[in-house]
């Protein structure tokens, strides 16, 4: 990862923060760990008080998972969807929150849902960002058989962002899964292709040609730290760096 040399100044600008369904419940099987909800959102006004831009994209696996409703009968597409309309109760959620931290924010939907939330517009998402909004993303990205993560890497094409922070529950990237073996190896920066060739599993791999095909680095670390948040931001050592 790049190093700010005097530990002042924010390397990044504009950041997309992915928070997944998985990191919000935390160890509930369904729904949200408020607390932690509440200290992520005490480190995004951290952020902003350094006048760094604030864009989230949030999932929706804590309140529904594809697979458990296509077990029961339930088809591809109308899984999806359903996957779709749980994020938006999540940006509620998040909108919610942090208001209540003083901070100015606005939930856009990639699905029109006007009676709750505007739809998602790239002018408009960009004019917030650029007030010192917290614009939050939900509604994936309108259509069946695209991922969360997808959605990040789009949505920060669109509006310029520095890089993509994809909040997990473990460090960084490992070149295998670090709870089944003990002799996995963390990388503190691996490159688009690699990340692809070798099929780590770290975001589906629409998402990772979309990066590498606009230059949009990833980082990948561990929500449950605190203060990574600004630690990745501020050019410090924090989880693993997916570039050029």
């Amino acid at each position: 990862m790049k190093k700010n040399k005097n530990n002042l100044i924010p390397l990044y600008r504009r950041i997309i923060l992915k928070i997944s369904g998985e990191v919000l419940k935390d160890s509930y099987e369904y729904g949200i760990d408020l607390t932690l909800l509440n200290r992520i959102v005490k480190e995004i006004k951290s952020l902003m008080e350094l006048g760094i831009e604030v864009g989230i994209v949030v999932g929706g696996g804590n309140l529904i998972r594809g697979a458990s409703v296509k077990k029961i009968g339930i088809s591809n597409i109308t899984s999806d969807y359903m996957g779709m309309l749980a994020t938006i109760i999540n940006g509620l959620v998040i909108t919610d929150t942090i208001t209540n931290y003083g901070m100015k924010t606005y939930l856009l939907s990639a699905i029109a849902v006007s009676s709750i939330c505007k739809q998602y517009n790239v002018e408009q998402a960009i004019n917030l960002l650029s007030n010192q909004y917290v614009a939050v993303f939900s509604g994936g990205i309108g259509h069946p058989f695209f991922t969360t993560d997808t959605t990040a890497c789009l949505r920060g094409i669109e509006v310029k962002a520095d890089i993509i922070l994809k909040a997990t529950k473990v460090n960084g990237v490992y070149s295998s899964d670090p709870k089944k073996h003990q002799n996995a190896i963390m990388y503190k920066y691996i490159k688009y292709q690699d990340a692809l060739i070798e099929s780590l599993g770290i975001m589906d791999q629409t998402a990772l040609v979309l990066a590498r095909d606009h230059n949009l680095p990833i980082c990948v670390f561990n929500m449950y730290k605190s203060g990574a948040l600004h630690r990745i931001v501020m050019g410090e050592q924090e989880g693993t760096l997916i570039a050029t």
